[in-house]
């Protein structure tokens, strides 16, 4: 006779086990094994991974391939479109004789003056407009009046104001730069969600303090873009200020090379008009990108 200890209530032990284990020492229990946890692998990372850069260059390098096809036999002529090789021949000449270094200095120095006035003038009109309901009433309409005119069709204006040097040109892209700045900081501003501000209010900010780390921050995405739209404005605008009574610059060789019906000419100042849109795209992408850190935002799959 055996007498259990257990508690009352509590379930007694499982004599069928028991008697199952003192029967056969080597007999298994009934607990499943342990499962295996294995690590979880996004479905991204099971692809055959190729490198960005590679992806990115695949189609320009198509493109050109294909153009390259074309010229080869016969179904693009000279006269219409030069070939790349003839295009790299003729833009090393220009290399070499140093004078597209020297038009893409000039350019480059156009560019830069009118990008930092138009920067300067569209961001403080936002600022007046976006931060201030006075300055919105007295800054907004003009600047929406203003936007609409094609800044095309101001230059015979900017050439009767200025006369035919730098003047015209760089006020052309002033122009060109300062509408996408102001509406996309004043969205930004304007974007800024009010529990922030009153967030910030609760804190003891004062009004400078909310502009500070409140407002600005929040309006900064929007000023970035609105830069990078901006630069595409620029080059854009160059193109049409150095066609009108240029001396210098990449617009000068173009008006050139039409003049001679030089098509290899007029590509290699296309190419570099391009070339160097992208890379001050790509610097501001980069300024965006260390601004911005704490700003996590989906970047595809």
């Amino acid at each position: 006779m055996s007498i259990s200890h257990a508690p009352p209530g509590s379930p007694g032990p499982d004599i069928s086990r028991i008697s199952a284990s003192k029967a056969d020492p080597d007999a298994r229990s009934d607990e499943p094994a342990p499962l295996e946890l294995l690590p979880l692998v996004p479905t991204s990372s099971r692809r055959t991974r190729v490198p960005r850069w590679l992806r990115r260059t695949t189609g320009p390098l198509v493109l050109l391939a294909l153009w390259q096809l074309l010229s080869s036999t016969g179904v693009l002529t000279s006269d219409v479109l030069a070939s790349p090789g003839r295009i790299a021949h003729v833009g090393w000449d220009l290399i070499d004789n140093g004078s597209l270094p020297s038009a893409m200095t000039t350019s480059l120095q156009r560019v830069a003056i009118g990008l930092l006035l138009g920067t300067v003038i569209g961001t403080g009109l936002a600022l007046v407009s976006g931060l201030f309901r006075i300055g919105e009433d007295l800054v907004d309409a003009p600047v929406q009046m203003l936007r609409t005119v094609p800044f095309v069709g101001l230059i015979p204006l900017f050439i009767i104001w200025f006369g035919i040097g730098e003047a015209p040109k760089v006020a052309i892209i002033t122009l060109g730069v300062t509408f996408p700045l102001y509406l996309n900081v004043y969205a930004g501003i304007r974007g800024v969600d009010s529990q922030l501000i009153e967030a910030g209010e609760s804190l003891g900010l004062t009004r400078w303090g909310l502009v500070r780390h409140v407002v600005l921050p929040g309006a900064l995405p929007n000023a970035m873009t609105g830069l990078r739209y901006s630069l595409g404005i620029a080059w854009l605008a160059l193109v049409f200020a150095e066609q009108i009574n240029a001396d210098a610059g990449i617009g000068f060789l173009m008006v050139q090379a039409r003049d001679f019906l030089q098509t290899d000419v007029i590509v290699v100042c296309l190419i570099v008009y391009a070339f160097l849109g992208l890379l001050a795209d790509f610097v501001v992408r980069t300024l965006e990108r260390l601004l911005l850190q704490w700003r996590p935002t989906f970047t595809g799959r």
